[in-house]
């Protein structure tokens, strides 16, 4: 019986929540991206030299993944048009729309008494 085996930088990167089997392809800032299926949306930023993934919203200064684990909150992005999203904690799949998060993302507001005390 043979076992595929992963590079040493995409097995460090996989999730244990998905098997590792064949590739997917996603768009970053409309560019397409391949990486193995199973491992995080930062994961396959790194490997694809994709840098850096946000910036700040006083200063624009840039960002890219830190602790890997959804503690620091730099590799924020938007997925499929959902803003504020962790790479590090978002699991890449075929057809995923990832774009640079530049600065502060905006929030829908309820209007006036829509949504207020439920």
């Amino acid at each position: 019986m043979h076992t595929k085996t992963l590079s040493p930088v995409a097995a460090l990167f996989r999730s244990d929540d998905v098997p590792a089997s064949g590739s997917v392809t996603l768009r970053f800032d409309g560019r397409p991206i391949t990486a193995p299926a199973g491992i995080s949306v930062a994961a396959a930023l790194l490997l694809n030299g994709v840098g850096p993934f946000r910036t700040t919203p006083v200063r624009s200064a840039p960002r890219a993944p830190y602790c890997m684990m959804g503690v620091c909150f730099d590799c924020l992005v938007e997925v499929d048009g959902n803003a504020s999203r962790q790479a590090c904690l978002t699991v890449v799949r075929d057809g995923m729309e990832v774009r640079r998060q530049e600065g502060a993302s905006s929030l829908p507001l309820p209007t006036q008494g829509e949504g207020h005390g439920r």
